[in-house]
């Protein structure tokens, strides 16, 4: 199955319609179909909303910038969300909206069949890996079910705490390392 037909499947099969209904358009992902690395955020913003591609805001910016630091573009990655449509207000997708598009989340990743699955927050994370907190298992890969997963706090929280830049640049420092380990 490619990714185009996931994103018609979500669709046809009318997943969450009250969110569509007051979203723009599905966010549904971009990036190389062949990336080693998937990124996966929690839900699209207003930014995302309008444009139709996850993290082109302020946080994109950031995340542009962190690719960089490690020799990366957009290009040579994918970038995705758990939830697929803008929830209103900007408010947190609901765990039964979640649920509705774990099941589409989980078909991109087996396409793309990505060495690294990087969350961006804790929100990501804990769809994946429940039983970790952000704070402790941020840039430490962890193997579960034949994939490695990299939690990573979501590039937002630089734009409110100075401190955790840092932390990310650093964290994202280990993902070449990472992936050569995983080979």
């Amino acid at each position: 199955m490619a990714l185009a037909e996931i994103a018609r499947a979500i669709e046809a099969n009318g997943v969450t319609p009250h969110l569509k209904a007051t979203a723009t358009q599905l966010v549904f992902g971009v990036g190389s179909p062949d990336a080693e690395i998937v990124f996966v955020g929690e839900a699209p913003g207003k930014n995302e909303d309008l444009k139709g591609e996850p993290f082109v805001g302020a946080a994109g910016k950031f995340l542009n910038e962190m690719l960089a630091s490690i020799g990366l573009e957009r290009k040579d990655i994918y970038i995705t969300n758990i939830v697929k449509y803008r929830p209103p207000e900007n408010r947190d997708p609901t765990p039964e909206e979640i649920a509705e598009f774990i099941p589409y989340l989980k078909q991109q990743v087996e396409v793309i069949r990505p060495k690294l699955v990087a969350f961006l927050g804790r929100h990501s994370m804990s769809v994946f890996l429940p039983e970790l907190k952000i704070s402790q298992a941020h840039g430490k890969p962890v193997r579960k079910g034949g994939q490695v997963y990299l939690p990573l706090f979501h590039p937002a929280a630089a734009l409110y705490n100075g401190g955790m830049r840092d932390t990310l640049l650093e964290d994202f420092s280990l993902i070449p390392a990472i992936l050569k380990k995983i080979d």
